[in-house]
């Protein structure tokens, strides 16, 4: 008799054993998709071994199998295996995400017919770009691509925006004339195209970060760009990142990597440094290969000279909530007297970021999330950024009754009807969408971070506005995160950057200020390094998520305490348990229990031996390995 190890999409440690009926035990292979009967219900699974023996007694027998081949061959099972072992998911659960969502839902597709390769022997090669200018890089990526297409292999981009993904595809093609396919979750025709790519047709994928898990036969080179985005980082279970999955997928394709960006993330220059990969995020099977990682720096063709304006200066004339300093204003008038075009920063939409009562001082927050709702005066609405709730302002106070409703903090639309009344006779533009931007349409541009990335225009005058809301967050990647804004900001300037700030002397502006990238680095790496914060260490974080606050807080409290009893041999440090920022997101509180250890390994370990036996009504238990 034949027996099926399958594993579900669930949060459920699998696999589980199935028999597989008499009439398809010579079509059944391991990949392809079931259904099975699960607690009662009717549910897709995927078969990852068959077996003759098992030790399970009363087995149930597979309903029905879906495909006449295996959707997920041996190399993406193993890499789903690794990430579930690696981001304290199930087995099932990483291969969901592996997956596009019509495969996912069980559909039908044809079958087709694989094309056979043996293989390939040498060492995966890692190599970090660090390109300020941020175009230098893609001549290398141009003749890795060449190269790998001529030894018969297939090629990953991703990329972190999908503008910049769509010009992409026509720059490559233009290139290198080769027409690439574009991947990414919630596209139209996502499981055609993803066909098409098992099938062999396409041998170049761009696409965003599930783009990693693409079909792709005979892989050789993965390109990430801009490796330090956050939008690598997937914010639903599992929580995987990009960069680690490709190391763990080159380990075992032994294929190329080719990390780049204007500012890499720590992880990643540390390991440059290092001149090794970290061994917690390649296979352990490949312990006897090489772990050197190559490190290119491009210096820029020009740096822009940078001026930091300290707003507690009362030399630059701040007024009382003033948004622009005289200085600045007059630098503003210069440029545009000399025909030169002007972008100003500032990462928050809306005109005003927070509205109350003066009487009673009660702020207007969003029911389901209880974050400050965002004024747009264009709209007249208020708006949650969380989960777009929407309302009118009200005209008198909902707690006291009061007329007196006050409007403060400043967002792009605010900017915009200040530049307005300033600088009456200059064409203004907010850049609330990238598409079909012409820099001729307007001498003073207006936007947030998405414009990094969305154009290939450069400014005469570029000023940063309100960094500091960025610099003071309670993260401790707050200054990596803000040095990699402002980094990026300098690509897009060809004169002068204005920086607007409380904290003039902080290291991400005297990097900047003195031209020296590295500086920032070696400093943030030697704090990460005394508080033994990654990548020096590993963190994961528990979050438990229910509808009522008390039980919420309790369940962490007492799973607190269970942690703490079962870690006697102290393999983790169990550090902290308070409330998750945002404390309530979308009409769930969240809490959260923080874990450091030497590797995520045990972490991961530790918490899939003592979490399972955790369980308590109404309370949704997820881990996120190295949070960002």
């Amino acid at each position: 008799m034949l027996y099926a190890k399958v594993v579900l999409g669930i949060p459920v440690e699998g696999p589980f054993d199935y028999i597989v009926p008499a009439n398809i035990c010579r079509k059944i292979k391991a990949g392809m998709r079931a259904w099975v009967s699960f607690r009662n219900q009717r549910l897709l699974g995927y078969v990852v071994k068959l077996t003759k023996e098992t030790k399970i007694k009363n087995l149930k027998t597979l309903l029905e199998v879906i495909d006449d081949f295996p959707v997920l061959d041996k190399n993406i099972l193993l890499l789903t295996k690794k990430l579930s072992d690696y981001y304290c998911c199930s087995w099932g659960e990483a291969i969901e995400t592996a997956l596009p969502e019509g495969l996912r839902k069980g559909k039908r597709i044809p079958k087709i017919k694989e094309p056979k390769y043996n293989g390939n022997k040498n060492n995966p090669e890692v190599t970090l770009i660090q390109d300020l200018d941020g175009k230098a890089r893609w001549d290398i990526y141009f003749k890795s691509i060449k190269e790998t297409l001529d030894n018969n292999r297939s090629v990953i981009v991703l990329l972190s925006d999908i503008n910049y993904i769509l010009r992409a595809r026509e720059t490559i093609n233009a290139r290198l004339g080769i027409q690439p396919v574009l991947l990414y979750r919630k596209e139209p025709k996502e499981v055609e195209e993803w066909l098409k790519v098992k099938e062999g047709k396409f041998n170049i994928v761009v696409g965003t970060r599930s783009s990693i898990f693409a079909p792709m036969n005979n892989l050789g080179l993965v390109i990430i760009d801009e490796e330090q985005d956050a939008v690598y980082k997937q914010d639903q279970v599992p929580h995987y990142h990009a960069r680690e999955v490709a190391f763990m997928r080159i380990g075992i394709e032994k294929a190329k990597l080719i990390l780049a960006s204007a500012s890499p993330s720590l992880e990643s220059l540390y390991l440059a440094r290092e001149k090794k990969i970290n061994p917690s995020t390649t296979l352990k099977a490949d312990a006897e290969q090489s772990r050197s990682i190559k490190y290119i720096l491009i210096p820029p063709k020009s740096f822009p000279e940078i001026k930091i304006v300290d707003t507690h200066d009362q030399y630059y004339n701040f007024k009382k909530e003033s948004i622009l300093s005289k200085y600045l204003e007059d630098l503003i008038n210069l440029s545009l007297n000399s025909s030169g075009k002007i972008l100003l920063f500032l990462n928050r939409k809306g005109f005003a970021t927070f509205v109350s009562c003066r009487y009673c001082s009660q702020a207007l927050r969003c029911p389901r999330c209880n974050i400050n709702l965002v004024y747009y005066f264009k709209d007249n609405i208020l708006n949650c950024h969380y989960c777009n709730f929407k309302m009118p302002p009200p005209k008198i106070c909902p707690n006291c009754n009061s007329g007196y409703i006050r409007y403060s903090g400043v967002g792009t639309e605010k900017i915009e009807s200040e530049l307005s009344r300033i600088f009456a006779q200059a064409r203004i533009q907010r850049l609330d969408t990238l598409e079909k931007i012409d820099i001729n349409d307007a001498d003073i541009f207006i936007s947030t971070k998405s414009i990094i990335r969305g154009i290939d225009y450069t400014f005469d005058l570029v000023v940063v506005l309100d960094i500091d809301n960025s610099l003071s967050r309670i993260d401790f990647r707050s200054s990596e995160k803000t040095f990699a804004l402002l980094v990026g900001l300098l690509g897009l300037a060809k004169g002068k950057v204005i920086i607007q700030t409380r904290f003039p002397q902080h290291r991400c502006f005297q990097a900047l200020v003195k031209k020296d990238i590295n500086a920032f680095y070696d400093e943030e790496l030697k704090e990460r390094r005394e508080l033994q914060f990654p990548p020096f260490k590993h963190l994961g974080v528990v979050k438990l998520r229910g509808e009522k606050e008390s039980r919420t807080r309790e369940a962490s409290e007492v799973l607190f305490k269970r942690l703490n009893n079962y870690n006697k041999n102290k393999t983790v440090k169990i550090m902290s348990v308070n409330p998750a920022y945002p404390s309530k997101l979308r009409g769930k509180f969240s809490w959260q229990i923080l874990i450091k250890a030497s590797s995520a390994s045990v972490i991961v370990k530790f918490l899939k031996k003592y979490l399972k036996d955790f369980s308590h009504s109404g309370i949704i238990v997820t881990v996120d390995m190295d949070p960002l």
